[in-house]
């Protein structure tokens, strides 16, 4: 019975030794980490005409021996050009994005190789760019004023269309036109009327005639479209002690 109670113990300890053996060689192991840490700014504010660069911050564990990172529109969207990524000192990266990519969510993807070329690991991040685009490009068409001649005190009728250009002239509808008067003699412009554009872009007022001289129609723009003026028209008024 002795015998056999120590070959019982001997084996349990042996068992433990084996563990024990396991569990240093795990801790020798390196466990490959790879995380992008930061994307600063976040959203990515564009402002027409310029460039905005966004910082990409990655981690990587010391058995990664080289990292790429690549950024692409969500949702299948394919950027307009290939992004040309910087990199930084220390798994830092740097892009630049301008007002002809794709607002809205992005994604970054950073891969992890090790010494030999494979590859041990990936991680991504999603972050947002706002493209703030320039004011739409607007124009005042078909300005009239009727009739050209018009007896003092009766009305002159003014007409015209706001347009803007999205991949051609469309009307515009909702916005304010104001209709100003140069006087015969004069160097400066009068407000004589105004009206809100409708359907197709068309508005329509009327003065009352004054005095004979220049009309024209001005749009003073809003925070999505530029101003417009019109081309101007004259209009003849007469009557007792009218003047051309």
């Amino acid at each position: 019975m002795r015998k056999i109670a120590i070959g019982i113990i001997s084996a349990f300890v042996g068992g433990a030794m084996l563990v024990s053996g396991a569990g240093a060689a795990s801790a020798d192991r390196t466990d490959t980490q790879l995380k992008i840490r930061d994307i600063t700014p976040n959203p990515v504010v564009v402002k027409a005409g310029s460039e905005t660069t966004a910082y990409f911050d990655i981690g990587a564990s010391s058995d990664v021996k080289k990292v790429e990172l690549s950024v692409a529109p969500e949702e299948g969207m394919r950027t307009m050009r290939t992004k040309d990524v910087r990199d930084l000192e220390g798994w830092r990266f740097a892009i630049g994005f301008n007002e002809n990519d794709a607002a809205g969510k992005w994604k970054a993807t950073a891969v992890a190789f090790d010494s030999a070329g494979k590859e041990i690991a990936k991680d991504s991040a999603f972050f947002a760019v706002d493209v703030q685009k320039g004011k739409a490009e607007t124009r005042i068409s078909r300005f009239t004023a009727d009739p050209y001649k018009v007896r003092k005190g009766k009305s002159i009728y003014f007409s015209g269309r706001l347009q803007v250009d999205e991949d051609g002239w469309e009307g515009v509808r909702g916005e304010r036109v104001n209709i100003y008067h140069r006087a015969n003699g004069s160097s400066g412009w009068k407000y004589v009327a105004g009206a809100n554009t409708k359907w197709g872009g068309k508005f329509y007022a009327k003065a009352r005639a004054y005095k004979s001289g220049t009309f024209r129609a001005v749009f003073s723009g809003s925070d999505e479209l530029d101003g417009a003026t019109s081309r101007t028209d004259y209009v003849r008024v007469y009557g007792y002690g009218w003047r051309r």
